[in-house]
Formats: structure tokens, sequence, C-alpha cells
């Protein structure tokens, strides 16, 4: 599978962002639901305000076209850990493997780049997909609330899994 991350221009951003479309299971009140509409604009503000709030804003590539985003944010560089959050454009590149596989990446990125130990994500009740993934990739639940399921994965236990499952897959 040919999946990388690179930083997130305003270039890829337009690319990314001209086939996006907004996924249903995003959302749990379904009357806040909006179909994503383009706007070179608006792409550009995006980029423009991540990097200003700090943000680790990251195109998934495929070959050489951006088919997702990872965004690292909430980034406590005293508590070394961070928030993921990850988006693919479509439902043309969902249920391929590229999501596990840019998680995969994001986490590496985060533990060894960034020097970080701990990553935290969540996903919607509804977000079976996302949940998923999130468990595949090696995140623990840690508690829910009304709207969300909440996951941490800890760079020490994510190493040895991560060793055991190159091991099992020779």
């Amino acid at each position: 599978m040919n999946i990388r991350l690179c930083e997130m221009t305003k270039e890829l951003a337009r690319q990314y962002y001209k086939g996006f479309e907004m996924d249903p299971d995003l959302f749990m009140d379904m009357e806040k639901f909006r179909p994503y509409v383009y706007s070179a604009e608006k792409c550009d503000e995006t980029v423009a305000r991540y990097q200003r709030m700090g943000r680790v804003f990251l195109a998934i590539m495929r070959n050489d076209e951006p088919i997702g985003e990872v965004i690292l944010k909430n980034i406590d560089k005293d508590q070394k850990c961070c928030t993921l959050g990850i988006h693919l454009q479509n439902d043309s590149v969902k249920n391929k493997g590229y999501g596990t596989q840019a998680e995969i990446l994001a986490l590496q990125y985060a533990f060894k780049e960034m020097k970080l130990n701990t990553v935290y994500a969540d996903a919607i009740h509804k977000n079976k997909r996302s949940q998923h993934v999130l468990k595949k990739v090696g995140f623990l639940e840690t508690h829910q609330d009304n709207t969300f399921i909440y996951y941490c994965c800890d760079k020490d236990r994510w190493n040895v899994q991560a060793g055991t499952m190159a091991a099992g897959s020779g």
C-alpha cells in the first residue's frame, strides 16, 4: 500500500477538499449535517488557522494525490501528548486500509518525530469504522460520554504491540 504523510500545504488542501464529501457518520444529530461546499479561500484559511493554533496538519498521500488529512492537535509538549484527528476524502478511499495505514504513520510521527508519549483520540458513537480502526492500530478505550468514545495510545505499550504485530506478520 503506497500511503505516506506529508505537510498539508495550501495547494494540497485545495486538491484534497475539491473531492471532499462530508461523512454523515460524523454527526450524532443529523439536523446539523450539511454537505460540504468547496471554497479555495476556505481551504487557505483552514491551513492558516491550523498553523496559528500550532496544530500539525498532514496530508495522507496515495501516490501523488491527497486522499485524507491527519491533524495532531492539543499538543502539550510538557505532558508529551496530543490528540489525533483523521478524515478521508470520500467513500472512494474508505474501506481500503488507507485510514489504518495513515493512523499507524501518524502514531509513528507523534512518537518518533515529536517525541510524545501519549496520543489521544475520540470517535462518535455511531462511527463504527473509526472505532474499529482506532482499536486495530493500538488505541485503548478510556471512557465514554453521550456523544463520544475516548481512546488513548501509550508509546511504550504501542511499541510492544507493534513489535508483536511485525513478528506475527512474517
